[in-house]
C-alpha cells in the first residue's frame, strides 16, 4: 500500500519543492493542505499549482473564522507580547494549521504529515510540538532537516531546473509569510540588522510618510475582552478584523523592525506588519485601566511574559498554555466598553475610555475638593511603608 504524506503547503517556495521532493524521496502519495487564514491568495492558482507539482489531492480549508476566534483573539485577551514587541503573528496561526493537517491525516488514513519549515527556526517546532500533542503516534518528516540543498538559493535554481513557479528570486530573496493577523519579512536582504528595509517592501500598511495628513478617530467596542464592534457598528470577527487591517494599514499603524531570540537557540532580524493587531492591543489594555484592580492587573501583567514564551515556542496545546488562558479568561470577566482611538501617521493615540464596570471615579481622583478620601490619612499610610525603610537606615548607621 502506498505511503500518505499530508503536506502544510503555502505554494511558497519551500512547499512547492517539498511535494516533489517527498514524492521521489518516499515514493509517497502527497496530499497538500492550504489554510486559507487570510494570505489574501489566489485559491484556484494554489491548488493547480499543487496538482500540476504532483500532489495527488489539494485541501483547501476557509478557517478564518476559527483563527480569529479561537486563536487571535485568545491571544490578545491576554496583552501577549514576545519580548516586548512582537505580537506573534506567524506563532499564533502554526498550530491551528498543524492541527487541521491532523484531522486530514486522520480523514485520508495518512501515517506522516509534513512541512516546510527549515531546520534553523521556530516553526518546526510549532508543527511539531502540535503534531505529536494531538496524535503522539503520527510520523513526522521535515524536509528541510533532510535533503541536499542548503539555501534559498539553491531551492530557487531547483525549482527553475523542474520548472516549478515561485516568488522568491535572487533580486528579491527575503521570505515573507502572511496571514489575517500580520505579514513577517525575513532572510535575505534583511539579514543585515543595520540594513534598513527596502521602501517598497510594504503590504498591509501604508509608509506613515504617505498616510493622510488629517487624523481618523475611531470607537471600538469589547465585550469581556474580544472587539466586538467598530463606532459603534456590530461585526463579525473576521469583518473586524478586515475593516481594521485597512483602516490602521492606510494610517500607516503596525510596522516593527525587530531583532528576536528564537527557540532553537539564535538571533534573527524580522520585520513585521500587524495593523489591526497593534491598534486591538493598545485598545485593549486601555479599557483595562479602567476595568481592572490594581492587584489583578499587576499579577496578570507579571504572567503575560511567560504565555507570550510558550505561544513563540509552539506550546499552545501544553496544558500550561491553557492554564494561563483560564486565568486570563477569568480576568477578562469585566473588560467590556468602548475605546476611542486617534489615528495619524503611524500612531496610535488612546483619547477615551469608557465603561459600565469602571472602576475609575472621578470624585475619588479629582483635586478638587471632595468628601469620600481623607488625605491626612495618607500620613499613616506612608509612614507604615516607610518602616522598613528606616529599619534598614538605623542598621546601616550602627
Amino acid at each position: 500500500m502506498e505511503r500518505k504524506i499530508v503536506l502544510a503547503y503555502s505554494g511558497g517556495l519551500d512547499t512547492s519543492i517539498a511535494v516533489k521532493w517527498l514524492i521521489e524521496t518516499y515514493n509517497a502519495e502527497v496530499i497538500a493542505f492550504y489554510a486559507d487564514i487570510g494570505q489574501g491568495e489566489d485559491l484556484e492558482a494554489i491548488k493547480e499549482k499543487a496538482i500540476k507539482t504532483g500532489a495527488s489531492k489539494v485541501y483547501i480549508e476557509d478557517i478564518r473564522d476559527e483563527f480569529v476566534k479561537d486563536y487571535i483573539f485568545p491571544m490578545l485577551r491576554t496583552n501577549a507580547v514576545y519580548e516586548g514587541t512582537y505580537m506573534l503573528g506567524t506563532s499564533i496561526a502554526r498550530p491551528l494549521i498543524a492541527k487541521k493537517q491532523i484531522e486530514i491525516a486522520l480523514k485520508e488514513n495518512a501515517d506522516i504529515v509534513a512541512h516546510g519549515a527549515t531546520g534553523k527556526g521556530n516553526d518546526q517546532v510549532r508543527f511539531e510540538l502540535t503534531y505529536y500533542a494531538l496524535k503522539p503516534d503520527i510520523k513526522v518528516v521535515s524536509p528541510w532537516r533532510q535533503w541536499r540543498f542548503d539555501s534559498r538559493q539553491s531551492l530557487i535554481e531547483y525549482a527553475r531546473k523542474h520548472d516549478i513557479p515561485v516568488t522568491a528570486s535572487k533580486e528579491k530573496p527575503y521570505s515573507t509569510d502572511r496571514n489575517m493577523f500580520h505579514i513577517s519579512y525575513e532572510g535575505g536582504i534583511l539579514e543585515n540588522p543595520w540594513a534598513e528595509p527596502p521602501a517598497d517592501m510594504y503590504t498591509m500598511m501604508l509608509p506613515p510618510e504617505k498616510a493622510s495628513d488629517e487624523p481618523v478617530y475611531i470607537d471600538i467596542h469589547y465585550e469581556k475582552g474580544d472587539p466586538a464592534g467598530i463606532d459603534e457598528e456590530p461585526l463579525l470577527p473576521v469583518e473586524l478584523f478586515e475593516r481594521l487591517n485597512k483602516i490602521a494599514g492606510e494610517n500607516g499603524i503596525g510596522r516593527i523592525d525587530i531583532v528576536e531570540n528564537r527557540y532553537v537557540g539564535m538571533k534573527s532580524r524580522g520585520v513585521y506588519e500587524t495593523p489591526a493587531g497593534t491598534v486591538l492591543h493598545i485598545a485593549h489594555r486601555a479599557l483595562e485601566s479602567i476595568t481592572l484592580d490594581r492587584e489583578v492587573f499587576h499579577l496578570r501583567d507579571s504572567l503575560i511574559p511567560k504565555y507570550a514564551e510558550l505561544v513563540y515556542y509552539g506550546y499552545w496545546f501544553a496544558p500550561e498554555r491553557e492554564m494561563l488562558q483560564t486565568i486570563m479568561d477569568t480576568i477578562q470577566r469585566d473588560v467590556t466598553g468602548t475605546v476611542r482611538l486617534k489615528l495619524y501617521k503611524g500612531n496610535c493615540i488612546v483619547v477615551g475610555r469608557k465603561s459600565p464596570k469602571s472602576l475609575y471615579h472621578p470624585e475619588l481622583a479629582t483635586f478638587e475638593a471632595e468628601r469620600i478620601y481623607e488625605q491626612k490619612d495618607a500620613e499613616g499610610f506612608i509612614k507604615l511603608n516607610a518602616l522598613r525603610l528606616k529599619v534598614k537606615s538605623l542598621l546601616r548607621g550602627m
